[in-house]
Parts: C-alpha cells; sequence; structure tokens
C-alpha cells in the first residue's frame, strides 16, 4: 500500500487499463447484443401490441382500466404520423396519401399530438 501511495503514476497507469479492459468488455457487449437482435424473429404489429396490452391488464392487479382504446391509438398513432412524415420528408401530401387520409385529418392529427 506504501509504494502506491509513493507512487501515483501506478494508479492511473491501473486506472487506463481497466478503462481500456470495459470500453472492450462495452464494445463486445454491444456486439453480442446486436447479433442477439438479428436473430430475433419478427413478430407481427398486431401480436406485439396484443401481448403488450394483455401485459397491461396483468399490471393492473385487478383495477379496472380506463380509457385503453384512446391510450393505445395515441401510442400508435403518434410515431406512425412521425414516421410517415420522415418518409415523405415532411411533405404532408404525400404522408397524407401514404397514411391513407386527407391532407387536413393529417394537419388536425398533426396539431392534437403536437407535431411540427
Amino acid at each position: 500500500m506504501e509504494a502506491l501511495e509513493q507512487n501515483p503514476e501506478i494508479i492511473s497507469i491501473d486506472r487506463r487499463d481497466i478503462d481500456r479492459r470495459d470500453a472492450a468488455i462495452s464494445n463486445i457487449e454491444v456486439e453480442r447484443r446486436q447479433r442477439d437482435r438479428r436473430k430475433k424473429v419478427s413478430v407481427p404489429l398486431a401480436l406485439y401490441i396484443k401481448q403488450k396490452v394483455e401485459q397491461y391488464f396483468t399490471q393492473l392487479n385487478g383495477h379496472d382500466p380506463v380509457g385503453l382504446h384512446t391510450l393505445v391509438i395515441s401510442e400508435v398513432e403518434r410515431p406512425l404520423l412521425e414516421a410517415a412524415l420522415e418518409f415523405s420528408g415532411h411533405n404532408q401530401t404525400k404522408a397524407a396519401k401514404a397514411l391513407g387520409l386527407s391532407r387536413s385529418t393529417l394537419r388536425k392529427k398533426m396539431e392534437q399530438y403536437r407535431i411540427g
């Protein structure tokens, strides 16, 4: 212990080695997670939503759900609108067409969700 206190450079070298090791572990972990994601089978959106709603019911612990339709629609609709707008380069006419909505309906929904 005395040798470490007398020579602080040893500690800083050790810390750098630890930082490098942690960075290497982090990179390995990131690569492993990416491989795992690629292996996963895609789940249809309808099945995924059904599973999540069932999970929601389980988490209620006997309480009655309230406003579930509004909750689910708002959670799905906002990212759907955002994705369509990004895909169309923020061209509202093209986004509305892709969504099967009129441009005025898209604009109303954009206002509703405060999408700029």
